[in-house]
């Protein structure tokens, strides 16, 4: 599955995805995906490996003092979307998320959205 997101990153978003790396313990064992986004920040994504929790999570921090994340802990019920949620602009800011539920649409509907803010900032 990562092989496949990092193809849709590299391919689809090479106006702002500028390189990628899997990221596992092991060889042959990948933990996460890290896209290198050309304003200096970093995209990471995480999948379980059942593929039932998930995070798209875009770091901004070290740049302008901001995260952005989508993802399914069931850390916040009283978002209408529970368990998926998006954490917009810090950690305490928490939202609806609409990302879709299949990985490959879910990190088009992330990139295209880290791709409008990159654009309009």
């Amino acid at each position: 599955m990562y092989g496949d997101l990092e193809r849709i990153a590299l391919d689809e978003f090479d106006d702002t995805v500028m390189s990628s790396r899997q990221i596992g313990r092991r060889a042959h064992t990948t933990l996460k995906l890290r896209l290198n986004v050309r304003d200096g920040t970093f995209v990471d994504v995480w999948l379980s490996p059942d593929g039932a929790r998930y995070a798209f999570h875009w770091e901004q921090r070290a740049k302008r003092g901001l995260i952005h994340r989508h993802d399914n802990a069931p850390d916040h019920p009283h978002i209408t979307t529970h368990p998926k949620h998006f954490h917009n602009g810090s950690e305490d800011n928490v939202e609806e998320s609409h990302i879709p539920d299949d990985p490959l649409d879910a990190l088009r509907y992330f990139l295209a959205f880290v791709r409008s803010q990159i654009q309009s900032g």
